[in-house]
């Protein structure tokens, strides 16, 4: 990422402004209201310019043949402009820099890049899925000609549409080779199971997965998608964009509180997209996240209370229902008493009904007996230091960098939290050290700086002879966690040695290990299901 401290003037359009050393003119001459027409650039993604959607004029100041700046006889430095057009999307700015979008050469090469990819497109914009918010549409009223000089035989037809995967449906003929999905799948994912095949206008986005499409994002695809080409298959004719009442909402699949947008017509949710959220999500969601909604309609989802009688159900009423629950609580806390009693909350609840649950609890029924965990074992310890040493309000895993090293033990982050893991992807690839502990292959291992492959259920071993090399090197400060004296001497009383041999380790690389974590600047531990079994 560029400096934003080291800011650069440049001039677009006649209007001089000042911007970050290094980002893509695209970019920059949004601070003047500028917007570049862009197909296969995406924020998120690496610059390719394979579509030439975003040419301009460019030009820089000259230089002379002994290096000093060219100046006009009024003293002002002369701009060289390149000969041809370039794509404002792979050119990063620099002091001077000059770029001219309103004049006629500029539009013509819109207008004729728009000609030229709607020359195969198929006109079908009142049935396709993407009508209303489809990028494709919006630049070519914007950019495009009025009319084609191709003849409708010469399209080049494919069949349509086509299952990508069982979540995914591809339109050929609307694809205009921007590799966004391709791309995304690569650099976002980690998944590269999209690539193209055959050439010129054979040319189509294949997979070669087993299954087919295999990713636990491949609905991002349809987001990034510029035209119809991508289509998920739960919203394929269900709606058209316009009658759909987005209300904004979290995502309650995981912990990671993804932000998301309902798309909802009477009284149904049609589908959910991602919310940007550049603290949280990003603009990502997981296939989970944005497919999982379909239990509001399924048709074995209970939508009256059961009374249990004989051993079977019967329907009844709330009012009926609602007596019974209060009369076996009465007689419950007449027999043995409030403390008899304990409440256990689902942990996909609202927190406001949460928050009321637990009053009920409490103040109701006069018990503390409440807790959520289903799946997680309790009395470890973890739930009482995340308030000291937890991450805070104030952290954002999409930046960290050189500095940061990432730990994580009995993970399984694409499962546990599919979204975390995209996060720690980038960071990664931003320069951070991963340090994966497992004791099976998970996707996190492609991507780590060092991988510790354990013996199954030796996890706490390996914590122990980690926590032992870090305290020798006396510079952790075990201060701000409760009963930090009995467990520096508990830690200290353990063999390195025997530690190691149990974890399944040599002593040397868990030496190293320690190491790398007193030289992180910012230290991040996730602890995963497996860990804590």
């Amino acid at each position: 990422m560029a400096n934003e401290q080291e800011m650069v003037t440049i001039n677009v359009d006649g209007q001089e402004i000042k911007v970050p050393k290094g980002v893509m003119l695209v970019e920059a001459t949004k601070v003047v209201n500028v917007e570049i027409p862009v197909f296969c650039y995406h924020p998120k993604l690496d610059p390719v310019g394979m579509c030439r959607m975003c040419l301009v004029e460019i030009g820089n100041p000259g230089k002379n043949k002994d290096g000093t700046p060219m100046v006009d006889e009024e003293g002002r430095a002369v701009i060289q402009w390149m000969p041809k057009l370039m794509t404002a999307c792979t050119t990063p700015v620099s002091e001077g820099l000059h770029c001219r979008t309103a004049n006629e050469r500029v539009a013509d090469a819109w207008r004729g890049t728009l000609e030229f990819l709607l020359t195969s497109h198929p006109l079908d914009c009142p049935v396709c899925d993407k009508g209303g918010e489809c990028p494709l549409q919006d630049l070519t009223f914007a950019f495009g000609p009025d009319m084609s000089r191709f003849y409708k035989r010469n399209k080049y037809q494919f069949e349509k549409p086509i299952p990508l995967g069982d979540l995914i449906w591809l339109d050929r003929e609307r694809c205009i080779y921007c590799a966004r999905c391709v791309r995304f799948q690569e650099q976002i994912a980690g998944d590269p199971v999209l690539k193209f095949a055959d050439r010129n206008r054979g040319q189509e986005i294949v997979t070669y997965s087993d299954p087919p499409f295999d990713s636990y994002f491949s609905g991002n695809t349809t987001d990034i998608c510029p035209v119809g080409a991508l289509t998920t298959e739960d919203f394929r004719f269900k709606a058209r964009v316009w009658e759909l009442k987005n209300v904004p909402s979290i995502c309650n699949h995981c912990s990671v509180g993804c932000n998301t947008v309902l798309g909802t017509r009477t009284d149904d949710v049609k589908r959910v997209m991602p919310r940007q959220n550049e603290w949280v999500n990003e603009m990502w969601l997981c296939d989970k996240g944005r497919f999982g909604h379909h239990f509001l309609r399924a048709g074995d989802r209970l939508t009256t209370p059961l009374i249990r009688e004989n051993n079977t159900f019967r329907p009844a009423s709330w009012e009926e229902a609602l007596r019974v629950v209060a009369d076996r609580l009465a007689e419950t806390m007449a027999s043995y008493g409030s403390a008899s009693i304990g409440g256990i909350a689902g942990d996909r609840a609202a927190n406001e009904d949460l928050y009321l649950f637990a009053r009920f609890i409490r103040e109701v029924v006069g018990s503390n007996n409440i807790d959520f965990r289903l799946q997680w074992p309790t009395n470890s310890g973890i739930e009482e230091a995340l308030p000291m040493v937890g991450l805070t309000s104030g952290s954002n895993l999409g930046e960290l960098g050189k500095n940061a090293l990432i730990l994580t033990i009995g993970a399984n982050l694409e499962e546990e939290q599919p979204v975390t893991y995209l996060r720690l992807r980038k960071a990664v690839l931003q320069g951070a050290q991963l340090l994966v502990a497992q004791s099976r292959e998970t996707k996190e291992m492609k991507d780590a700086t060092q991988a510790l492959l354990l013996q199954p259920g030796s996890e706490p071993y390996l914590a122990a002879a980690l926590l032992k090399a870090v305290l020798a090197g006396g510079q952790t400060d075990m201060s701000k966690i409760g009963g930090a004296p009995e467990v520096t001497a508990a830690i200290e009383a353990l063999s390195a040695d025997d530690l190691a041999a149990q974890s399944g380790q040599e002593a040397t690389r868990i030496q190293a290990l320690a190491t790398s974590i007193l030289a992180a600047e910012q230290l991040i531990i996730m602890v995963g299901r497996e860990a804590l079994a």
